[in-house]
């Protein structure tokens, strides 16, 4: 009994040792090929400008985004999960069998009541609204 247990730790711990070696594994590779000249260091003001985007900076300061684009984001994200978790549910519990019942309906309606809730929140908030004049 111990003895699995254990094992599953064990694997926990293999798994843990090889999310931390492999990266720190790359980053001393990468510096020992540059100490021998494999991968040569040469900054220039080029190089270490910044470059976003695949276009290169022509002013000094980005131009202001609009916050706004956040909000319908992740209003979208929270809306678009909410399908995510519908369309396996109605799959696999579509047809009411004796098995599930009420019971997977039940569920089902608590998760669309909470969202809805969270939509109407966050229309009565404005979240919605473009141009929010107070």
């Amino acid at each position: 009994m111990f003895e699995d247990y254990f094992r599953q730790y064990a694997l926990l711990i293999i798994f843990a040792a090889a999310a931390v070696s492999v990266p720190v594994g790359m980053m001393m590779m990468s510096y020992m090929a540059q100490s021998i000249g494999v991968r040569p260091s040469r900054p220039t003001p080029v190089k270490e400008s910044a470059y976003e985007g695949g276009m290169p900076p022509f002013e000094g300061r980005p131009a202001r985004f609009n916050f706004r684009y956040y909000y319908y984001a992740l209003l979208f994200v929270i809306f678009d999960v909410e399908t995510v978790f519908l369309f396996p549910w109605a799959v696999k519990y579509g047809v009411m069998s004796r098995q599930f019942g009420f019971a997977a309906l039940g569920a089902v309606l608590v998760f669309l009541i909470v969202v809805t809730f969270a939509y109407a929140y966050a229309w009565r908030k404005h979240a919605l609204d473009w141009v929010y004049n107070e």
